[in-house]
């Protein structure tokens, strides 16, 4: 528990340890439920402006959670620059119980992003038909893609919030690396370009691993088996900013932002259900109540690490929003699913789409 005064980077604290796991080849999730108003994208971005631009005021602590990832991310895969994965950026919105590609490259809807569908893949794991994705080769480089997701994103004023967040933003990181034989990441099986012939070894050699920050290396192509077999293992980094839950007496919405609310409640009840079904063990949970639910699948039910991140306000006027995001966070406590996985490697029956 965290409280007002407490700074950005002493909540980073809680998932910078998370990390190593998407380098090790473990999926995780990050994501933040709260109120409208109550900073849940303050804590995952920090602030920003309306252009999607991070404003710091103070570069040590104003930081959000996202860019700091980014720039831990990079930290750790330089750490070892015989090993270096491909990495992949996608972000994608919930608005209105529908999903848009906010990295699309489509001239026609670069105004609000393309709509895609969500399926279920025939291996089991759950994807977004035709997404869009980019290689990035430094924290800059993702932070710059997700400043661009920023604005496109929906975002509609009320009298809780006058810049609040219409839908549920999605960043995936995906990490794809060679795998020995038997479906494991090991650094002594990856047969990649020798240290010294890339930007990542000389810079360690030199003692500036943190130029990743600056866009110092490119990524390198993944590696096949040095017995010629081409295996994989992709592990993914998810980083959600949950739009807030909302009373519309409070809010004072009306027309399509009153659509908008009742949607954004919808879609949360129905991962508090998903939650609620987890924790006690049932035996059918209905991710396909929503699209959230849906495309968070693997992150909430499978064998990724979640971390839940609660905003509160401390407000006597949002005692009953408050009283809820408790009882959210109850159920988040409560589910308990076995220790985490790798996922199978791409020569598996196993195998993960990208797309």
């Amino acid at each position: 528990v965290y409280g007002p005064a407490e700074s950005q980077s002493a909540v980073f604290g809680d998932v910078c340890s998370l990390l190593t796991s998407p380098v090790d080849g473990y999926d995780v999730c990050v994501m933040a439920y709260g109120q409208t108003g109550s900073g849940k994208s303050c804590t995952m971005l920090g602030p920003h402006s309306d252009d999607g631009h991070i404003l710091p005021l103070d570069p040590q602590n104003d930081l959000g959670i996202i860019p700091r990832v980014a720039e831990e991310l990079f930290r750790l895969i330089l750490e070892n620059p015989s090993r270096i994965p491909k990495v992949e950026v996608s972000i994608v919105e919930i608005y209105n119980n529908d999903i848009f590609d906010l990295l699309a490259k489509d001239s026609i809807a670069a105004v609000s992003g393309v709509k895609r569908e969500v399926t279920t893949a025939k291996d089991g794991w759950t994807e977004v038909a035709l997404l869009a994705s980019e290689a990035v080769g430094s924290a800059s480089k993702l932070m710059e893609l997700v400043r661009g997701g920023l604005q496109l994103r929906a975002k509609h004023p009320t009298l809780v919030h006058a810049d609040s967040s219409r839908s549920h933003l999605i960043i995936t990181v995906t990490l794809t690396t060679a795998a020995c034989s038997n479906g494991t990441v090991d650094r002594a099986c990856s047969a990649t370009l020798p240290r010294e012939r890339t930007e990542a070894g000389r810079a360690r050699r030199a003692g500036r691993s943190r130029r990743a920050s600056q866009g110092a290396w490119a990524p390198q192509p993944v590696p096949g088996h040095p017995a010629g077999r081409a295996e994989q293992v992709q592990a993914r980094l998810q980083l959600v900013d949950l739009a807030g839950s909302e009373c519309t007496g409070v809010s004072g919405v009306t027309g399509s932002a009153l659509r908008e609310t009742v949607c954004i409640n919808r879609s949360l009840a129905a991962l508090a259900d998903v939650l609620g079904a987890l924790s006690e063990h049932r035996g059918h949970v209905l991710y396909r109540n929503s699209r959230l639910t849906h495309l968070l699948q693997d992150c909430l039910g499978g064998n990724a690490k979640l971390l839940v991140i609660l905003r509160i306000s401390p407000s006597q006027r949002h005692l009953a929003q408050m009283l809820q995001g408790l009882g959210f966070g109850i159920r988040a406590r409560q589910v308990q699913r076995g220790p985490a996985k790798r996922p199978p490697s791409s020569q598996t029956e196993g195998k993960r789409r990208l797309d």
